[in-house]
């Protein structure tokens, strides 16, 4: 996923010495790079649901989110010594690039966890590829591929009832965020265009209103409001993050259930 707007987050002096406090004789180690280990399954410290979410499909059992699902932007979250002592306890720690504070956690809490980087992005290609690799990390191939197939029959499934809904039969034309392409792929829509994540610019308000769009497809993490005002394209909101269930598959789904209500398929 490419990056979102970040604000850094510097950990204050007095927060660092409570975690330290906190996690001393924790023990450190060094970095785990495989899914052996001494006491069964792994622990995986994720900061957001979306990272959890992919650690779960990937066959992680025993996994803590960080950041609360409540938290629109990830990255203006301040982790609290707790966050920070749960780190110690990990094999590894799953973080995404926009999230600023990710290597301080591990810093902080004098962790030997690996620290690993997710490349957070629903295009169905991209997350089959991302639950692959963290169960070859995990040491659990097999739980991450028995994922990606019943991910496969549900993904396609979702994609005939997609087509099924195109109004008069053709596929629609969109613009996206560029953070919400990856549904606009599984309706099989015909891109016209993209913004984002900045706001809309007069100059690409034009140009993107003249490419007469029948939807446009909004990032509910980084709504910037209407974007085609006027423009008679009706705004779907699209949700990346998991629920605090873990489970990808509802942001799939719901995303299908959105897109068919807008093209008047519901």
């Amino acid at each position: 996923m490419a990056r979102n707007r970040v604000r850094t987050t510097v950990l204050p002096a007095a927060l660092l010495a409570s975690v330290l406090a906190l996690t001393a004789g924790c023990g450190g180690g060094s970095d785990s790079s495989s899914g052996d280990h001494k006491d069964g399954p792994p622990v995986v410290v994720a900061t957001t649901t979306w990272e959890g979410a992919f650690a779960k499909a990937a066959g992680a059992q025993d996994v803590k989110v960080i950041v609360p699902p409540s938290v629109q932007h990830a990255p203006d979250y301040d982790p609290k010594p707790s966050d920070l002592a749960a780190v110690a306890e990990a094999d590894f720690v799953l973080y995404a690039p926009f999230e600023p504070y990710a290597e301080k956690i591990k810093e902080a809490a004098g962790s030997k966890a690996k620290l690993i980087e997710v490349n957070l992005d629903n295009d169905a290609d991209k997350a089959g590829t991302e639950v692959a690799r963290l169960g070859k990390t995990f040491g659990t191939g097999a739980a991450a591929a028995a994922w990606q197939k019943n991910f496969g029959t549900e993904y396609g499934a979702l994609q005939r009832e997609l087509k099924a809904a195109w109004p008069g039969g053709k596929a629609p034309a969109v613009v996206t965020q560029v953070f919400t392409a990856w549904s606009a792929k599984m309706a099989g829509a015909q891109v016209v265009g993209t913004y984002g994540p900045e706001a809309v610019t007069a100059q690409q308000l034009s140009g993107l209103s003249a490419k007469k769009p029948a939807l446009v497809l909004d990032n509910a993490h980084m709504s910037t409001g209407t974007v085609l005002p006027d423009s008679g394209a009706k705004q779907v909101k699209i949700v990346n993050f998991p629920g605090k269930d873990l489970d990808l598959l509802p942001v799939y789904r719901d995303a299908a259930s959105a897109l068919k209500k807008a093209m008047g398929g519901a």
